[in-house]
């Protein structure tokens, strides 16, 4: 067997992996880009994360504009779906190997020693060794171990259901966490009878209790029931549903659904790399542990995106690039420790978007705090937009008049909260914000309503 030698090896197809590729074939630094599957050029988000997901949830939203029956609304979604991702995933792929000192290796990675990696497609086998290493494998859905538990036909990760093209009139969610609650809004919008199965009491146990009653009611609102403290014990499935055995309080309980969605968090991506080969040390999940600059305890073995264990956005797995570029060109002038405030946004209904801390986490930390909320009922966009559901609630050090936090639950709060986070990254008092001059009507304007009334 032959190995290549290379200046760097990327191991898996990510935002991270794919855009320093480029960026180091352009170096002229000879580069091999590894994707165990052909299916995931261009990493999780385009394939099986944000866009498909999100592709749904809009076609959700247009449901009342079409004629078609709810079957044939949403197969055609699906298949739409389904071209839009083929689309950018060939468009991932060309747009790496078209640079000519970057191959691409479709096959299993998994370390030979600290510099070696076999590269494993079917019956060919093949080595390549690198001076340096940088690992972008990601994440999967994590499967609990229940008896009959087992993804295929009708079971389904968040990745599998948006393939499934037969309309599910019956969907049950085990999780009502982000994830969970994003798939529970698209369904119930195609017109799916959702129910979600979660042991805690209520939804967003980490949000603040004003906020998580908000998200609550809208969620009922849609007609989605939530079953709480229910353990699962049993599932089953045929050629017609999914069975499923729980119990509430030692009470047993059973519920048969067209479709089992399994929302109950990722886990990374590591296993089959073989990183005790290589010397590289990982967390009890399985996430590899890395330094500011994302170097393992290896210092020429660095990973990047959701496998280090870092917040699992695609954003940041781009980032995770300019910080790995920032060591690479300086000796890391750029580090985790600079990175600015990290907004997220979950695509409920409506949009929950955050930034910062929650109420409950700033008291938690020993901050003296003001408080402010603002109904969504207040802001005249939402009136228009047809969506007046929602809470924006905001959380300032009462000694310094900096924002610590912001949550908005409203309509195009993922729009919004990067504004938000504009002024806390210049560290601007939140009077800024109060006196802002926005374009009206616009759900941005509610900003200076909102920080107007912190007292």
């Amino acid at each position: 067997m032959t190995t290549k030698k290379v200046e760097n090896l990327i191991i898996g197809f990510g935002k991270a992996g794919k855009t320093l590729a480029n960026y180091l074939g352009n170096k002229g630094e000879k580069t091999v880009l590894v994707e165990k599957s052909p299916l995931m050029y261009g990493g999780t988000c385009i394939n099986v994360g944000c866009i498909p997901s999100k592709f749904l949830a809009t076609a959700a939203d247009r449901r009342s504009f079409s004629g078609e029956s709810d079957a044939e609304y949403y197969k055609n979604a699906v298949l739409q779906k389904k071209a839009l991702i083929a689309k950018l995933n060939k468009a991932n792929y060309d747009k790496v190997a078209s640079n000519e000192n970057v191959e691409v290796l479709d096959g299993l990675a998994s370390f030979k020693d600290e510099h070696t990696v076999q590269v494993t497609n079917g019956s060919e086998v093949s080595e390549v060794y690198a001076e340096r290493i940088f690992v972008n494998t990601g994440a999967r859905p994590f499967i609990p171990s229940v008896p009959g538990l087992e993804v295929g036909k009708r079971i389904h990760t968040s990745e599998t259901l948006m393939n499934l093209e037969e309309f599910p009139k019956s969907l049950a969610i085990l999780g009502s966490g982000f994830i969970g609650l994003e798939f529970a809004a698209s369904y119930a919008k195609f017109g799916t009878k959702v129910t979600i199965i979660d042991q805690g009491d209520r939804i967003l146990p980490r949000e603040d209790e004003d906020v998580a009653k908000e998200v609550f009611s809208s969620y009922q609102a849609m007609g989605v029931d939530f079953l709480f403290g229910a353990a699962l014990q049993q599932v089953s499935q045929d050629e017609n549903a999914v069975h499923l055995s729980y119990t509430v309080n030692g009470e047993k309980k059973e519920l048969s659904v067209d479709a089992f969605l399994v929302a109950t968090g990722r886990q990374a991506n590591t296993e089959e790399l073989h990183l005790e080969n290589a010397g590289v040390e990982v967390s009890e999940r399985g996430f590899i542990k890395v330094n500011e600059h994302l170097q393992s305890n290896k210092a020429h073995i660095f990973a990047m995106g959701d496998v280090n264990g870092g917040p699992q956005f695609t954003y940041i797995s781009l980032d995770d690039f300019r910080i790995v570029k920032s060591f690479l060109d300086n000796q890391g002038s750029y580090g985790r420790n600079e990175r600015q405030p990290v907004a997220f946004s979950a695509f409920l209904h409506p949009t929950f978007s955050r930034v910062g801390l929650s109420e409950k986490e700033a008291r938690e930390k020993g901050y003296k705090i003001k408080v402010a909320t603002l109904p969504v009922t207040a802001i005249p966009k939402a009136k228009i937009l047809g969506n007046q559901t929602g809470l924006y609630k905001a959380i300032v050090d009462a000694e310094n008049n900096q924002i610590l936090g912001v949550t908005l639950f409203g309509e195009e709060s993922h729009e919004v909260i990067n504004i938000v986070v504009l002024a806390m990254m210049t560290k601007q008092p939140y009077t800024v914000l109060a006196n802002q001059i926005f374009t009206h009507p616009t759900m941005a304007e509610a900003l200076n309503d909102l920080f107007g009334a912190v007292k």
